[in-house]
Formats: structure tokens, C-alpha cells, sequence
């Protein structure tokens, strides 16, 4: 409710507190509207968990279409107006940032705490004990989590495949997941890096990912070195290059403009002649400051002079022209070359090596692919689709599969999928919270509840029951089979281990970390103040009779 902003002294003197149009919503129906608000949100996403939720069809104000079940990309592209409904889409970028995956999870979590949060603040129980409860709760859960875990290999692409696989089972690639998967992991292996304690570390902008339409899903490609969305700059120089040695330039072969206004002047035209012979010579020299260091390939990141494109293609070296900065680095890190400012220094040691440097045709554009490079720490995914809409989608199923298995290979812990480990730590947390004494317990108890929403929506989006899938699924996890989940592709409970459904626990652990945190923000909240808006500039003195 809207309170007056304006109050009175103990002397009946008036006192503006907040500037006028400003509204203030105070204590519960502030905590109301904020958890409404939130749940509304998660209840956006919860039908686009699971392998078989729904996607969303999203317009943009330019009229751009977005087909997706990418909880995070849904909350993106929709223009949220509520303060509480801001910070759940918050918990959806920050968990895809950090693991890529289980962000509708994260979203679908946060609305369930906050709905029995709500419950218990109608009972006359505060937010501080809630909180409390439910962050000893979360502790638990976390302990839980870690007990259930499976230890893997960081580099076994056994394991690593699974987890790929199942990442992608809920998206539009589902058909061509493992065909995805081999890619992924080919392109993985080569860019991890070995730390001294053991551990690995994958850095995904050493993974250049390009699409193209055209030809199908099942095209999409692993490229042992760097594709490049550019052609060969001149029609004479050769389209194919093997046993390639890469010059890698960042500056102009084009003769500079000089920064201050100056003017030549030429008085008859054997001066012209020489001028222009001049500009041919340094061109030249520049050209064959190139052929001398032994080069057949270059790359120029800016632009090259048509005298000097003549020269390279009498010289039959393959030149590609105004690559960008961040390809340039992707190049060095694939062929070993190095990245050279002038020309004059380029020597031999600054070259890199690729098998083949080559120019193809995709579809109606020429691309230049650089492949077959010895030791590659840079590589490239080329995606495949049929239409614009579907190698976007695939282009954001690709980024959540990278991510997990990235996480995989630097955090070595996996487990069950299809709601398991949630309905296996929903009942180990109703025992423990026995231990607890006052409300705290009831907290406790809430949160395990909470937990239980994501096995309950993979079954509702499945077309299952929902209570029947609850009252079994804990009949399974008190019998002791901790890894019963959803199936949702067969319809009914399974063991989700024999059905190779496997995902990164850093991924659990994030999505219970970020729901817990947008929770607790929310109900701390007891005051919604909203400043009026100012008052517009008066305008020009009208011209009036």
C-alpha cells in the first residue's frame, strides 16, 4: 500500500519525508509483493526444465525472434520491470556465468524456497530465523551433495561424454548430442591445461565457435586449428597452401598518411614517376621482408595496399587481410607463431606451422581454415544448422555442453541426474532437521520441501503425476537407492546411473549456492520505496495570440 509521504511533528508541524509522487510499501505486503514477483518469474522458466519442457518464443521491441528452453536466455531477452523479478534474472547470469548449466534449475529453486518462506512468514515466523534455518540447511545440503558425488578421472572421455550428453538431452540437439559431444571433447582435450598440484585448467576462449547455415545439425564439425570467416584478398595468389608457414602481422602493409597536412609538390612528370616509383619500392621491400623469412601464409590484422597484394601474389603467398585482434591471438596460440609489429623484424623463429592453410567455400561465402597444427592451445567449432534460429539455439546448447565438461575436467565430481541428488538430500535434510530445536526446524523442513520442486517439475513436464512421483521417489531414496530419479524421456523413475544420466556437481552446488542467495536478499527486504518521478523541464514560452 501507498503510504502518504508526508508526516507531522509531535507539535502538529508538517515534515515532507519523501518528495512527492514517491510511494512505500512497508513490512508484510512488501515481503508479499516482492515473493509474488519472484515466483512469477520462476514460474516463467519451470516449464522449460527437463528433457522434455517447452520452449519459449521471445520478441524482441525490433521484432527479433528468440526460440529457446536456455532459462538464462529466456530471462535475458524478457524486460523485467520488478525490482525482486531483476534480481532473479541475476541468479540466472551469474550461474550460467560461473558453470554454464542448471540455470532455470537455480530460477525453479529460488521461487520454491521463497514460496515456503511465504508460508511460514503468514505463520508469524520472521525472515531472520528463516534465513538462518536456511542457510544451515543449505550447509547440510552441501555435505550431502559431496558424500553422494562420484570421483572421476578429469580426462576420462567416458565420463566426460555422459555428462555432454546429458547437458544436451534437454535441448534442441538432443538427436545429435553425441555427435556434439565427440566435438566437444576433441576440442577440450587439446586447449586443458595441466597445473603443477595436478588439478586442470580449461580457458573456453581458446574455443573459437562459428555457425553457418546450411546443410544439417550432424555437419557441425571439430577443426584442429583456427577457421576464419575471411577470403583471400587477391584472385592470382594460391587457395591452397600445405606445410604452411604462418607470418602473423598486426600492422598496415599500405604506405602511412603522415598525421600532419602536408602537400608535394610536383612540377613536371618525371618527379610524378619517381614518386610513384618510390611507393612501389617500399612496398617491394616490405614484400620481400616477408618472402625472405620463409613465409607462404600471411594474416594482416589491418589493411594491405593493392601494390603490395600484386607483390605477395607474384610471390604465390596466401594472404588473408584485416583479421581481428582476438583471432590474431586464437592463430599465434594454435600455430606457435608470433605476432609481429614491423615487418622489417620478421624472422623465421616468428613463424607458426599448420599441415594445410585452405580456402573453402561454405554455402555462398569463402572461408579460409587453418588446420592441422602439431600442438594447437586455440581450436575451432564449426556449427552446422538448417536455419538462422536453429544454430543459435545449437550455438547456446554448444556453450552449456563446453561449460560442464569444462567444469568436469577442473572441479572432478559428478552426479545422478533427473532429480536424485535433490530428492536424495530433500530426505536426508527431513532427518537432520529432527536435530534442530525451535523454528529453525521448520525452516529446515521448508527447504527440504524445495528441493523436492525440481524431480516434481521434471515429472509434470514429462506429462507424469506429480504426487505420485513424490510419494515414490521417497519410498526409492528411504530404501537406500540413491540414484532413482526422473525419467523423463521413458516416463516413470529409474536409476538414473544406469541410464548414463550423469551432471557436474559443481553445477548442483552452484544452483542450490545462487538460489540460496537471491532467497535471502528478498526476505530481507520490509520496505519498498519508489521515488516519484521528476517533474519535466518547463518548455519554451509559447508563441500564443
Amino acid at each position: 500500500m501507498s503510504q502518504p509521504t508526508l508526516t507531522t511533528t509531535p507539535s502538529g508541524q508538517p515534515v515532507l519525508i519523501l518528495k512527492e509522487g514517491s510511494s512505500e510499501t512497508k513490512g508484510r505486503e512488501a515481503q508479499r509483493n516482492n515473493i509474488s514477483a519472484a515466483v512469477i518469474v520462476a514460474q516463467l522458466v519451470r516449464t522449460s526444465l527437463g528433457p522434455r519442457g517447452m520452449d519459449k518464443l521471445l520478441v524482441d521491441g525490433i521484432g527479433d525472434v528468440t526460440i529457446t528452453n536456455d532459462g538464462a536466455t529466456i530471462l535475458k531477452e524478457l524486460d523485467i520491470q520488478h525490482p525482486a523479478g531483476k534480481m532473479m534474472v541475476e541468479v540466472a547470469k551469474s550461474t550460467d556465468t560461473e558453470v554454464g548449466d542448471g540455470t532455470t534449475s537455480s530460477v525453479v529453486l529460488a521461487g520454491a524456497l521463497l514460496e515456503q518462506a511465504q508460508e511460514l512468514i503468514e505463520k508469524n515466523v520472521h525472515p531472520t530465523i528463516i534465513i538462518d534455518g536456511y542457510g544451515r540447511a543449505a550447509e547440510e545440503a552441501d555435505k550431502v551433495l559431496k558424500k553422494l558425488a562420484i570421483n572421476v578421472k578429469p580426462l576420462d572421455k567416458t565420463w566426460l561424454t555422459k555428462v555432454a550428453i546429458t547437458s544436451m538431452q534437454s535441448k534442441l540437439v538432443s538427436e545429435e548430442a553425441s555427435i556434439f559431444a565427440k566435438v566437444i571433447l576433441s576440442a577440450l582435450e587439446k586447449v586443458a591445461e595441466l597445473n603443477e598440484d595436478g588439478t586442470y585448467k580449461v580457458d573456453l576462449d581458446n574455443v573459437k565457435v562459428d555457425k553457418k547455415p546450411g546443410s544439417s545439425l550432424s555437419e557441425t564439425q571439430f577443426v584442429k586449428g583456427i577457421v576464419l570467416d575471411k577470403e583471400v584478398v587477391h584472385p592470382g595468389m594460391p587457395k591452397t597452401i600445405n606445410n604452411a608457414k604462418i607470418a602473423l602481422v598486426n600492422s598496415a602493409l599500405e604506405i602511412e598518411k603522415t598525421e600532419i597536412s602536408a602537400e608535394i609538390r610536383i612540377n613536371d612528370p618525371l618527379q610524378m614517376k619517381q614518386f610513384l616509383e618510390e611507393e612501389n619500392r617500399i612496398l617491394k621491400e616490405t614484400v620481400s621482408s616477408i618472402t625472405s623469412s620463409g613465409a607462404n601464409v600471411l594474416l594482416c590484422q589491418k589493411g594491405i595496399d593493392d601494390v603490395a597484394q600484386h607483390y605477395l601474389a607474384k610471390h604465390g603467398i596466401l594472404t588473408v587481410r584485416r583479421v581481428k585482434e582476438s583471432d590474431m591471438t586464437k592463430i599465434s596460440k594454435a600455430t606457435g607463431s608470433r605476432v609481429v609489429t614491423n615487418v622489417k623484424d620478421l624472422s623465421k623463429s616468428d613463424l607458426g606451422i599448420a599441415s594445410i592453410v585452405e580456402e573453402r567455400k561454405i554455402e555462398t561465402d569463402k572461408w579460409v581454415f587453418i588446420e592441422g597444427c602439431k600442438n594447437p592451445k586455440a581450436v575451432s567449432i564449426l556449427i552446422r544448422g538448417g536455419s538462422q534460429r536453429v544454430l543459435d539455439e545449437a550455438e547456446r546448447s554448444m556453450h552449456d555442453a563446453l561449460m560442464v565438461v569444462k567444469d568436469v575436467i577442473e572441479y572432478p565430481y559428478i552426479v545422478a541426474g533427473g532429480g536424485s541428488p535433490e530428492s536424495h538430500v530433500s530426505g536426508k535434510i527431513r532427518e537432520w532437521s529432527d536435530t534442530l530445536s525451535g523454528r529453525e526446524q521448520l525452516a529446515a523442513q521448508k527447504f527440504a520441501d524445495a528441493l523436492e520442486t525440481i524431480p516434481i517439475a521434471l515429472a509434470e513436464n514429462a506429462g507424469m503425476n506429480p504426487i505420485d512421483t513424490q510419494v515414490n521417489l521417497r519410498a526409492k531414496h528411504s530404501d537406500g537407492n540413491n540414484c532413482h530419479g526422473v525419467d523423463a524421456i521413458r516416463g516413470g523413475l529409474s536409476d538414473m546411473s544406469k541410464k548414463n544420466i550423469f551432471e557436474p556437481l559443481k553445477v548442483k552446488e552452484q544452483s542450490l549456492k545462487s538460489a540460496l542467495e537471491v532467497t535471502n536478499m528478498i526476505l530481507r527486504i520490509d520496505d519498498s520505496i519508489a521515488s516519484g518521478k521528476s517533474a519535466a523541464p518547463p518548455g519554451p514560452p509559447g508563441g500564443g495570440y
